[in-house]
């Protein structure tokens, strides 16, 4: 009888040991895995004006969650291109010195069309169109 309260006590210890530590973990695993959260698509998004950005520069434009490059190649000459690097999703920006594209988390250059130049990166960047309605800039999503 002795050795049946014993096994019995154990029994409970270690469930009550067990449970304690599934109502600690299981949190903490929730907290560490998100959930997925639809994103809205975004296919076009006003990117500034033309008077904003002079020649031989580029900024960054939030296109989306994600964020795009706006070059101003010439006089009237815009491209636009994903500043997301295709090698490890680090983003990207522009070097007027240069006149390339640049990453800075494995020194990946890119050319002016978004063609990999050097470094890691496996892809050309994702290319965008740009509009100007007015004095607009307008960046979208190829058809």
């Amino acid at each position: 009888m002795t050795q049946e309260r014993r096994s019995i006590a154990r029994w409970l210890l270690g469930g009550g040991f067990a449970a304690s530590a599934v109502s600690f973990l299981y949190p903490a695993l929730k907290f560490m895995n998100p959930p997925a959260v639809p994103e809205a698509s975004v296919n076009e998004v006003p990117a500034g004006k033309v008077q904003d950005l002079k020649p031989n520069s580029g900024k960054i434009v939030k296109f989306g969650s994600r964020p795009a490059l706006l070059i101003r190649v010439g006089q009237t000459e815009f491209r636009a291109f994903s500043a997301i690097c295709t090698h490890l999703n680090c983003t990207v920006q522009f070097q007027e010195t240069t006149h390339q594209i640049w990453c800075a988390c494995h020194n990946g250059f890119y050319d002016i069309n978004g063609k990999v130049v050097s470094g890691p990166p496996p892809r050309p960047l994702e290319e965008y169109d740009v509009r100007l309605r007015g004095d607009d800039v307008v960046i979208s999503k190829r058809a």
